[in-house]
């Protein structure tokens, strides 16, 4: 069936280049529904480590037409195995079953090759580089960005894909209060921050490192006896290795942590990094020190991970969205509610804006408790904390599968304006909301081809 397109479709203003922002630009395209999108750097950023795709998602990019070239750079992910530093087995996670009651395997790719993928959807003309945003503005009838170079671009409806350090939600944020509102976020211990390296090497020798030409991810984790510092790494096409070091930074040296807070994928020399962390070992053969030395400079970058929820996501015409998986879920919900608006007025925008959140914000919120509870486990400091580590990874195989069903049959949205993916595994697919417009625009259609046979 060809694109459907709303009977007023907005023109929407996307900040942000990344997976978000490009998975929206993609279900934009689809749906008819005029955009730009803005990326303050000059090239799209080719830093980052490996993302896994869940089941979650695979319906929809199935209904985009890119599963099969998402198979083609991604390696299936059929578990993880946790092991001590001395490589002794704490515990094997396995995942065979979701194939079977999902009808998908999970994949993992590298963050670059996946954000690649997802550029060669959109067209060129529609992504503006250099485009720093420094302000906001925003009316009943409009919402206007201002840019570090002094350009401007008014559209109705603003779209912060920007990442886990937004500028647009900060721009938000500090308009809410100086309208007299405060912004709800919801975290664990503000005192404790977790910070990450990591980066994808270039192709190795399979001699080296056992299993690298497998099609199947070799994923493991490592937990160093030195308390606060885990590191993991998944096998992917290319004989090519993801990698990721997780510190917890209340105690780490401020000549290894300056200038982490603010970072957002942000190149880093891995000689910053502590010289015995090189010696860590892989339980594929070979240490860090090896994938270091095989990494290009411009594919290693460092993070702050967050551990907090940000409970106000919308305000006028501006609403927000999260990163990696959260953010296509984010972006196909959010399509779908822009998608079935009669008009652009406040009123529309602001209903569908509350359609998003009230699909979304509880999903996320539910996932984030069980993330702070592993992030604690595998990149704990305190003897209080190794013991929970203990006692949670040795119940975690239960959790795990219970979780993960539950998850399975609560949630795996599709584009509404596209034609559905039938159920391929052995749970259903959580029933959605028919669209009204692309239902009254199938029969339309349908009587015109009717019409045009007699």
């Amino acid at each position: 069936m060809p694109d459907s397109t709303p009977v007023t479709s907005p023109t929407v203003l996307i900040a942000g280049a990344g997976i978000g922002g490009l998975i929206m630009a993609i279900l934009f395209e689809k749906a008819g529904i005029e955009y730009k999108i803005f990326e303050r750097h000059d090239r799209i950023a080719t830093q980052g480590s490996a993302t896994a795709l869940s089941f979650n998602v695979m319906p929809v990019m199935e209904q985009l037409g890119l599963l099969e070239e998402l198979k083609g750079i991604s390696n299936i992910l059929d578990g993880t195995t946790i092991f001590k530093e001395d490589m002794e087995v704490i515990r094997e996670i396995r995942l065979r079953n979701n194939k079977r009651l999902t009808g998908y395997d999970s994949l993992v790719t590298s963050r670059p090759d996946f954000q690649a993928l997802l550029l060669s959807r959109v067209p060129k003309e529609k992504i503006h580089m250099s485009k720093k945003i420094v302000s906001l503005s925003q009316s009943e009838e409009s919402v206007t960005i201002t840019c570090e170079d002094g350009s401007a671009y008014t559209g109705d409806i603003l779209v912060g894909a920007d990442g886990t350090q937004s500028t647009v939600r900060k721009l938000l944020y500090q308009q809410l209060e100086m309208q007299g509102i405060q912004a709800k976020i919801e975290q664990e211990d503000p005192k404790v921050e977790y910070m990450s390296v990591m980066g994808t090497t270039g192709p190795l020798s399979p001699s080296n490192y056992e299993g690298l030409d497998d099609s199947v991810s070799h994923c493991d984790t490592i937990i160093s006896e030195e308390r606060g510092v885990t590191w993991r790494y998944f096998t992917i096409p290319n004989n090519r290795i993801c990698w990721r070091i997780d510190y917890q930074s209340s105690t780490m040296d401020k000549k290894y942590s300056q200038g982490w807070t603010n970072a957002e994928y942000n190149t880093f020399e891995t000689q910053a990094l502590p010289e015995e962390w090189r010696k860590n070992k892989l339980a594929i053969m070979g240490d860090l020190g090896s994938l270091f030395d095989a990494t290009p400079y411009e594919n290693i970058s460092k993070v702050v991970l967050e551990e907090k929820v940000y409970e106000t996501w919308t305000h006028g015409r501006t609403v927000l969205i999260g990163d990696a998986l959260n953010a296509i879920l984010d972006a196909v919900v959010l399509t779908n509610s822009l998608y079935e608006m009669p008009t652009t007025n406040h009123k529309n925008i602001t209903k569908a804006f509350e359609e998003f959140y009230a699909e979304r914000y509880p999903t996320v919120k539910r996932e984030l408790t069980p993330t702070q509870q592993m992030t604690t486990v595998l990149a704990a400091k305190t003897w209080l904390d190794s013991a929970g580590r203990y006692l949670l990874l040795k119940t975690y195989p239960k959790y795990f599968k219970e979780k993960s069903e539950e998850y399975i049959q609560s949630y795996r949205p599709q584009a509404l304006f596209l034609p559905r993916i039938e159920t391929k595994g052995e749970i259903p697919l959580t029933p959605q909301r028919p669209s009204k417009k692309y239902t009254a625009q199938a029969k339309a259609q349908l009587a015109a081809q009717s019409a045009t046979a007699i």
